[in-house]
């Protein structure tokens, strides 16, 4: 077997790199084509593999047996290397590989953070806002900062820094905006680019900085006494009550706390703290010493921007002997839900407490952190997860936990919810030929690969469209959910013919098809006998030396003869031929002469096996009529250049040189100089020579 990969698609480049080496270049979303052109005899069977870019990943799970393969809008995890192997059972396998590199550029992210530090004990603050950009790309991106559409550069405005912190190098460029200054309040764009890389555009994403106030999610957070290690509210601990609200800027924020609708008074059971380390930058915590009855009531969180037309925002905090932590449970009943693939799913938790906080999702596996929204954590109020259109991976463990902010600043509370999505089986072998000689047993299995349930509610077998009674059952001991069997005693002319097993798991089904028959495998002609053309110089007739092997031939009853019917292209007559055999060995070459065939025309050759069965599969070719090369007999001493037939020789069109037949005076000094003799065997300078 003999293998090359070629490519017929939506590529954007295929180059040769430093070492050699064939890349495919293509963007993401694009149709990927490669073809493996394979030749030799028998027909090689090909098989296509891939790894992906580095020697430790491991060969995927599927492989295609097909001599082109297609990837419809190719996905940034298919590039890697493909492998061609092409292999036919002679010689050593052919393999041939190609490098696949997949071009992409996401929309790039832009995170802000700002800092604010005292400097010189107190007398000004200075702010530094970090404008983190970051993109996923093939190749590294390129990336540009600009203010409004000027592009900035750290070696002309010193008060800007551009640098790619540690650790994602290519991915991620800062633009650090040191104290601010009143021209730094500006729109910022993050442009990337691959440098048109198969067409691909940049992109960009833009900020604008303001000095403008906002405030928004005003939550709050009770926290009983954490030195006693108590998650319950008691009178004669202590208690803490937190507000936080986003802002920007965030330092600018003041908090007021009210109880019962007037102003707390401070005292030393009453204290206010700002920062708590523990909980959320510029948040205001009320503390509560030694709490008291009298401490019972309703507390006022109230978030201010002085000086900004911003309205204020406020959270009520209830305490009371009724104000308990939080519980977490699962409706019975509802612990396991199980819905098929495609349909809507609802997965309830409920939380019981006072004050009763909101209710966070995630999911349990680690394979698949993220939920079907594509976030890593969902909130809800109602404790209830709606999913939409499940699919057979969103399938399993869901948790669902309650919030430390809006209730009780506690160890949360969770649960788990299991999420069955049902789906019809699929089976293999979807189709299958059984060949196997007359009177020997068959053994037929159709195997539930995947599905949920992951068991076989029922198989029905049929034979020709016709029920087929049911199998005779295994022992209990032995009893197999993933699979069902036919056992045929006996092939024979009557129970040759199509099979069908219908795995059902009470979902739907799927179809295992079976072909049973002692026919023979068909014959694979060669396509690479020397010189097959005969002519007859007599007549305009000439001869084809026709050659085949025979596929699997020990699969079935021993080959009898085969069948061969010969008709001239563009006529009906066929003459019709039978070439008797002895054991035929896999692999053996026949051969066959065919004679009586008219210059100049073209035949096509029908050739069927036979067994005690009947008729095999057939095979059929084209043989079109060539001018026959006759090669002089070795004995025969008038072969010379001088023939046009060249002794036989013909030039062969693949190779990287050229013979050209000349002489001592008709030759180019400028092609091959100082070479081929200056005479021929006769000693005459007019003879022809052949130079390479």
């Amino acid at each position: 077997a003999q293998a090359q990969i070629v490519h017929a698609g939506q590529a954007c480049v295929v180059k040769e790199d430093n070492i050699s080496e064939r890349v495919y270049t293509i963007r993401e979303g694009d149709t990927l084509v490669l073809q493996c052109l394979v030749t030799g005899h028998p027909r090689p069977q090909v098989r296509w593999t891939k790894t992906a870019g580095s020697a430790s990943d491991k060969f995927q799970e599927t492989s295609v047996f097909n001599e082109t393969l297609r990837i419809e809008r190719i996905a940034r995890t298919q590039g890697g290397r493909y492998y061609c192997k092409a292999e036919n059972g002679v010689g050593v396998p052919a393999i041939k590989s190609i490098r696949v590199d997949v071009q992409y550029l996401d929309e790039p992210m832009l995170t802000v953070h700002q800092t604010v530090s005292d400097v010189r004990g107190n007398f000004y603050q200075e702010k530094t806002v970090f404008l983190r950009c970051t993109v996923n790309s093939n190749p590294p991106a390129r990336f540009i900062w600009k203010r409004g559409s000027d592009t900035l550069s750290h070696s002309q405005d010193n008060g800007v820094d551009i640098y790619e912190p540690l650790y994602t190098q290519g991915e991620t460029k800062v633009l650090k905006l040191k104290n601010l200054r009143p021209q730094d309040y500006a729109s910022y764009t993050c442009q990337v680019s691959v440098r048109n890389v198969c067409g691909i555009p940049d992109k960009a994403i833009t900020f604008r900085l303001t000095n403008t106030t906002a405030m928004k999610n005003a939550t709050f957070q009770i926290t009983p006494d954490v030195i006693k290690e108590s998650e319950n509210i008691q009178l004669g601990q202590d208690l803490k009550l937190s507000c936080h609200v986003d802002a920007v800027p965030q330092e600018k924020v003041t908090y007021q706390w009210f109880k019962n609708g007037k102003p707390a008074r401070m005292s030393k059971r009453l204290l206010v703290t700002r920062n708590d380390p523990e909980l959320p930058a510029v948040t205001s915590s009320l503390e509560l010493i030694d709490l008291h009855f009298s401490d019972y009531g309703t507390y006022l969180c109230v978030a201010s921007f002085p000086g900004a037309p911003v309205p204020d925002l406020s959270v009520e905090v209830n305490i009371s002997s009724e104000t308990v932590p939080p519980t977490i449970s699962v409706p019975k009943g509802r612990a396991v839900v199980t819905v098929r693939e495609g349909s809507p799913a609802e997965l309830q938790c409920e939380v019981r407490g006072k004050p009763r906080p909101p209710v966070l999702w995630s999911r349990v596996d680690k394979e698949a952190a993220l939920l079907p929204s594509g976030l890593p954590l969902e909130e809800t109020s109602d404790g209830k997860l709606r999913l939409e259109h499940v699919s057979r991976d969103m399938s399993g463990t869901y948790r669902c936990q309650t919030a430390r902010y809006n209730g009780f600043n506690v160890r949360p509370r969770e649960a788990q919810v299991q999420l069955n999505v049902q789906f019809p089986p699929e089976v293999e072998p979807s189709s299958q030929d059984v060949r196997q000689a007359l009177g020997r047993p068959v053994l037929l299995r159709c195997s539930l690969l995947r599905g949920s349930p992951q068991r076989i509610a029922s198989a029905v077998w049929r034979f020709k469209g016709q029920l087929l009674p049911p199998p005779p059952a295994v022992p209990v001991a032995a009893e197999a959910t993933d699979h069902s069997e036919l056992r045929l005693d006996a092939v024979t002319r009557d129970s040759s013919g199509s099979y069908e097993c219908s795995i059902s798991n009470d979902v739907g089904s799927a179809t295992c098809l079976f072909q049973v028959s002692a026919k023979a495998y068909s014959p694979e002609f060669y396509f690479d006998t020397p010189n097959p053309t005969r002519s007859h110089k007599l007549s305009k007739n000439y001869s084809y030396v026709l050659q085949w092997t025979q596929r699997e031939p020990d699969a079935v009853d021993p080959l009898l003869n085969y069948r061969l019917s010969v008709r001239q292209l563009n006529q009906h007559n066929a003459v019709v031929k039978a070439i008797p055999v002895r054991r035929v060995e896999k692999g053996q070459l026949l051969e066959y002469i065919l004679t009586d065939l008219r210059v100049p025309y073209s035949y096509e050759v029908r050739l069927t096996p036979y067994t005690t069965f009947g008729a095999g599969d057939m095979a059929s070719r084209i043989i079109h009529y060539t001018e026959p090369i006759n090669s002089p007999n070795l004995s025969d001493n008038t072969c010379h250049f001088e023939d046009e037939k060249i002794c036989g020789y013909t030039q062969d069109l693949t190779d990287n040189f050229d013979w050209t037949r000349q002489n001592a005076l008709t030759q180019n000094p400028k092609r091959s100089p100082n070479t081929g003799p200056p005479t021929d065997i006769s000693g005459t300078p007019e003879g022809e020579d052949m130079d390479c």
